[in-house]
This record gives structure tokens, sequence and C-alpha cells, in this order.
């Protein structure tokens, strides 16, 4: 049980410390950094934040931005969970911070009204610190509720992710391995699933709808996706507005090595720096045509196993990162929409 009680305080503690920075002053934002982290930590994340080393630049490049733009953001955890991996301590979240834009943030202009910040994120834990976080924000997302639309129309629909069916998410009491265990298999059982498509150029989308890839998946699946392709329900609209388009676009898929395999009670999840690599081929991917380019993709994966199967997959994807290797600057693209005319 030491091990079951040990992720519990971790959870707790990355629960407790992460909402502290959110809400800190200019003041108070060292000392809760400080109190979080290892003096050396290692955070990577969504385009155009990248990678960083220490707190000071934890607090130069991430924090001190966002608070200045959101001085009012708290966070909340929707999904919270935790586990280890490799022999590493881990702690996995989903949520939003909830701000008041009131200045601009990665010159997204501000509109003074209130933002929703996606958030997916991985932090491992050595000697009740963090030591590294990955945290996927979706920062076009944000663009997107600031009124600017720089890409071709999503497939899926564009709505705030929800918390669990079961509302549990958050998961703050010990959990059965014995149940770890089972979603551990049937995710990983899944995943392999999804690689194994058969002759798709041939059968199209019926490749996908066949018995092998839809077993593990609930018949009200909800598959919550990156603001760019949005959210998709049930098998036949997973594969509609996001797996045929995917597959379509993106050949010679290569995995790289995970740094995050969780189960916890009811959720596991799964992510890569990147997760994949591919070459993209094809036409059907947020409107853009073939660049014959190799792309890297930062993704995570958190999923909910309901009645016995995968019911909701939350799936935070770098996407601004993806855009920039195939020269789409949607940063550039924002600033002459909102600057026309002026």
């Amino acid at each position: 049980m030491q091990g079951l009680t040990d992720i519990l305080a971790s959870k707790r503690f990355v629960a407790a410390a992460m909402a502290r920075i959110a809400e800190a002053t200019s003041a108070t934002l060292d000392a809760a950094l400080a109190a979080a982290y290892h003096p050396d930590a290692a955070w990577r994340g969504s385009h155009p934040l990248n990678e960083m080393t220490g707190i000071a630049a934890i607090a130069e490049q991430v924090w001190r931005p966002l608070l200045a733009a959101f001085p009012d953001l708290e966070r909340r955890d929707t999904i919270l969970i935790g586990g280890s991996y490799n022999g590493g301590e881990l702690v996995g979240a989903v949520g939003h911070y909830c701000g008041t834009f009131r200045r601009d943030w990665l010159t997204i202009p501000a509109t003074g009204r209130p933002i929703a910040i996606r958030y997916g994120e991985i932090h491992r834990l050595e000697g009740g610190k963090i030591v590294q976080s990955t945290v996927l924000i979706d920062v076009l997302d944000v663009i997107r509720q600031a009124g600017f639309w720089p890409i071709g129309p999503s497939l899926g629909t564009e709505m705030q992710w929800p918390c669990p069916i079961t509302a549990d998410g958050v998961v703050l009491i010990a959990q059965d391995p014995a149940l770890s265990a089972v979603n551990f298999t049937q995710m990983r059982r899944m995943q392999a699933a999804l690689g194994d498509h058969g002759d798709w150029r041939t059968m199209g989308r019926d490749a996908f709808l066949v018995p092998s890839q839809v077993a593990d998946w609930h018949p009200r699946m909800m598959w919550y996706g990156p603001c760019g392709i949005g959210t998709t329900r049930g098998m036949q609209g997973f594969v509609d507005y996001h797996r045929l388009p995917w597959r379509t676009a993106f050949h010679n898929t290569v995995g790289s090595q995970h740094y995050v395999r969780l189960a916890d009670g009811a959720y596991t999840a799964t992510g890569g720096w990147p997760s994949v690599t591919a070459d993209h081929l094809g036409p059907g991917f947020l409107g853009i045509g073939p660049t014959g380019r190799k792309i890297s993709m930062r993704v995570m994966d958190f999923y909910l196993h309901h009645e016995g199967l995968i019911r909701e997959n939350w799936v935070p994807i770098d996407i601004i990162d993806m855009l920039r290797q195939m020269d789409v600057d949607v940063f550039a693209r924002m600033q002459s929409l909102f600057r026309r005319g002026r």
C-alpha cells in the first residue's frame, strides 16, 4: 500500500501546488514555483513556449506573462490521476485555466472577457518536487475565443471539454490495482488495434468500422479533440471527422518512445514527446494540402473506462506546432486578421 499512498500524496501535492501558482501574484509567484519545482526542473509545452529549464525560466517565460494577461486566473482540474512508469512517479491532469483576458498574451489581443484555457499536463516528481512538466495548452482555442480563426473550418464541433460523465475524474482516493491493470490492458489493446486497420486506402472508412476497430469503444463514446479538429461522438463521428482525414493526410506513421503510460482506476493516459512522426503526403487535415514533410506530433490521451468500455477520450495536441512544421504561421495569420484596416 505504500506505493498507492505515495501516489495519492503526489496527486494532492500537484493539485495544490498548481492551484497556488495559478492564483499567485507577481510578489508570490517565485515562492509558489519554488515550493512546487526542483530548482533545475525541465518544462516543455505547446508552441511558442516549447522547452526551458529552471524555475527562473519557467517564471519569466510561462507564468508572469500568463498572470499579467489573466490577473484573476484560477485553475479547474477535471481529471487528476497518477501512477508510475519506467521508474518515474507521474501525475496527470486535464482541465481549464479560467480568467478575464485583460492584456495581450502570446500576441493574442486581449478581449476583456472570460477565457477558458484548456490544458493537458503530465508532471514527473522526485523527492517530493516536480522535476519535469509536459504541458499542452490549447493556444489555438484561446485564439478562437478571442475572435480569430486563422485556419480552415473544424470538421468536429468546437466546444469546451466537459468533465467525465461519471463526475469522478479527480481521483484522490486509493484505486483497486486490479481494476487499473484491466483498464491499462484495454487501453493498450485498443491502441494496437488503431494501428492495425487493414487496407484503408482500398476499403475507405469501412476499414475503420470493422469489429476489431470498435470492440473496446463504448457506443456513446466521446472523443474530445483539440481546437482545429473539435469534438466527435460515436465511432462513426470519430472516423468521419478525425480518424479518416488524419490517416488520409499522414502516412508512414512511426510511434516514438512514450514518457507516460498510466492507469489509475477508471482512468488511463499516454503521451510522447513527440508521440508519433509521419509523412504529410495527403490532403484532408485542417484544409492544408500535402507538404511532403515529416511531421512530429506532441499528443496526450486521457481515457475514461466505463461500463467495461472506453467511454471518453480527451486528446490534447499541439496543433500550432504541427501547423508550423507545415509552413502555416498561425500567429502571422492572426495578426493580419486583427490588424486589417489599421
